[in-house]
């Protein structure tokens, strides 16, 4: 991994494929590089470390005398990307792209090749040399091997006897107008221009040169030339599929003002819970969830729903869970997905698994759906990307629609999957006659009013937040503690510290802190509470005194004119009153700020921060 761009037209290329390269930066990586086709050879340049390393690299060549393919127009077709490690280590030699022996073939991949050590010992008796410690460049010796004049086959060929989860695009030095790619369980998709075409491991790759899609299905192999794109699958037979347009707004890609993509998807969380429930809430005391086409007397008679998912998203289905088991009164497990799949989970028909994945690509989560429905569970995906494997794999879809996000703490698309849930918990409610109409009315009016509640909070912290941070951007630990529905807030708010900051973060049930996190506490903690009006607020309370009393700091997040917070916490900061289980869309707003004005104190790059990637298509 972690991203893939490739071009077949009439234009130089290689300004193309850098450009695309840079609306992928917020998948993270750690290296990157790009190979084009000049004069019936393959020229490439790699370099560790970001594109402005690569743009370097480049020009350092062209001044050399050398390189003439990448360092000057006009090659025409080439691929180009950015690597996050995964075998081998951070160096240029296990940059991609990579190539084979003869340097004719060079491929660039994202995923993970299972059966590469075995590939690798037998290319290697059969005299191939190799160059670098990564599992991705035995593809290139692979295709080479299979290569007879016609790369699709090749590639088709290569496929076959490869194991793991991947995608990943081939160019051979014979075939200046032609690219092919193969996918299995990693994202791939084409883009159509006019006398051109694209080869992607996402859409914003080539969003500026085409708004004409074409979704890349698991075990297909595509080719790309000037004229369009060819799909077969894994056995050759050709695969009929029209391109879509995407109505995605270039900008929305871009900062619009502020000074990182994380600033502005936190400010965008307003449209981004709009969004999700706009038309989803078309009166006062009902649901329209008819879109993910589950049948009602199916949703009326269950009997238990299991979530999996990772990371934020986990955080997002805890929320969700106590909505629903309160509005509902189903009973809602909650799993890590990369347990869940390798556990002997008892599931089955009658049970609703609901697997969250913001892109839709989670390699665990998508494993722990395919499980669950394997043993004839109905799954229920909800993510931000259509036409993302989730969607494949899923027998019915709820998209958040919170639109492109470039960061790669998650933010907003937290607040518009904890919305989801909402929805889900409402309508299973509706369904089953658990909530008294006049309540179910007053929770639809509070949800329709959440927007306006994210931004009036937002505007109303921000500057509170900064002032708290700056006083605490040097500490070296920071506990978090909080009680249901605002323990999921906790677990959120620590992450998104640990994530940008660097700063070593613990997040607890308050209830659970005498049982062993208290011995942490003394004069240098800061311990965050999230203290927002519930029906526990006394016990978070009677935690935040037992906190202070061990001569800890204590920042409490509280619910709009809630004095009993601030009289027992150092420093309190509000957030707009709404339904006390509607609270975390809220209660997370302080919270992601506080992780980013510490982390922009600390001179750091919140929108890729190290070692993370923004989809983990990888175990």
């Amino acid at each position: 991994m972690c991203g893939i761009v490739g071009y077949v037209g009439a234009r130089p290329c290689r300004d193309i494929l850098v450009a695309g390269l840079a609306k992928l930066e917020y998948r993270g990586y750690d290296s990157a590089g790009v190979s084009v086709i000049e004069d019936g050879a393959v020229d490439s340049v790699r370099a560790v470390g970001n594109l402005a390393n690569l743009r370097t690299a480049m020009k350092e060549r062209a001044e050399a005398g050398g390189g003439v393919a990448v360092a000057a127009p006009p090659a025409t077709t080439g691929v180009a990307h950015t690597r996050w490690a995964t075998h081998g280590r951070v160096t240029e030699a296990n940059a991609h792209p990579h190539s084979d022996g003869s340097d004719r073939v060079h491929i660039v991949l994202n995923g993970i090749v299972e059966n590469h050590a075995r590939l690798r010992e037998r290319l290697e008796a059969e005299g191939q040399e190799f160059s670098s410690e990564t599992d991705a460049e035995v593809v290139a010796h692979l295709i080479a091997a299979h290569y007879d004049g016609d790369l699709t086959a090749a590639v088709r060929a290569a496929f076959a006897e490869l194991r793991g989860h991947y995608a990943f695009v081939a160019m051979h030095a014979d075939r200046p107008d032609q690219l092919v790619g193969a996918r299995r369980e990693c994202p791939l998709v084409a883009g159509v221009g006019d006398g051109e075409s694209f080869l992607a491991s996402a859409i914003p790759a080539f969003l500026a040169e085409t708004r004409r899609a074409v979704a890349i299905e698991n075990d297909e192999v595509v080719a790309i030339d000037p004229s369009g794109v060819t799909i077969t699958d894994a056995a050759g037979n050709r695969v009929e599929r029209a391109a879509e347009e995407i109505d995605w707004d270039e900008a929305a890609a871009e900062k619009g003002g502020y000074e990182t993509f994380m600033l502005k998807e936190i400010h965008e969380q307003a449209d981004a819970v709009a969004e999700t429930i706009a038309d989803r809430l078309p009166g006062d005391e009902r649901v329209d969830l008819s879109e993910i086409e589950l049948d009602d007397s199916f949703l009326r008679d269950l009997k238990r729903i299991v979530v999996v998912a990772c990371g934020t998203s986990y955080h997002a289905g805890l929320v969700g869970r106590y909505a629903i088991e309160e509005w509902a009164r189903v009973p809602v497990e909650m799993d890590i997905a990369s347990e869940y799949r390798y556990r002997n989970p008892v599931i089955g028909p009658g049970d609703l698994v609901i697997g969250i994945t913001q892109s839709g690509e989670t390699a665990d989560t998508l494993a722990a759906m395919r499980l669950a429905r394997e043993r004839g569970a109905t799954v229920l995906a909800i993510t931000n990307v259509m036409g993302s494997q989730a969607t494949r794999d899923a027998d019915a879809v709820l998209y958040t629609r919170s639109g492109l996000e470039i960061s790669v703490a998650a933010t907003k698309t937290f607040v518009a999957q904890v919305a989801a849930m909402y929805l889900i918990g409402l309508r299973l409610a509706e369904l089953r006659g658990s909530l008294a109409a006049p309540r179910l009315a007053e929770l639809v009016a509070e949800m329709k009013s959440l927007p306006s509640k994210v931004e009036a909070t937002l505007a109303g912290c921000e500057e509170r937040v900064r002032e708290i941070s700056a006083s605490h951007a040097e500490q070296q630990f920071f506990l978090y503690l909080g009680r249901h529905i605002g323990l999921p807030v906790c677990l959120e708010g620590a992450l998104k510290l640990k994530e940008v900051s660097y700063i070593p973060t613990d997040a607890y049930a308050a209830g659970e802190m005498k049982h062993g996190p208290i011995a942490l506490l003394d004069e240098a903690t800061p311990v965050v509470c999230v203290a927002t009006e519930s029906l526990v607020l006394d016990k978070v309370l009677s935690n935040v005194e037992e906190v202070r009393a061990r001569g800890a700091t204590t920042i409490a997040i509280a619910t709009e004119g809630d004095e009993r917070v601030a009289a027992v916490a150092d420093q309190a900061i509000e957030v707009a009153r709404s339904d006390w289980i509607l609270q975390p869309i809220l209660a997370i707003l302080p919270l992601q700020l506080f992780a980013y004005d510490i982390a922009r104190a600390r001179g750091l790059n919140v929108d890729q921060p190290r070692n993370l990637a923004k989809t983990v298509t990888v175990e």
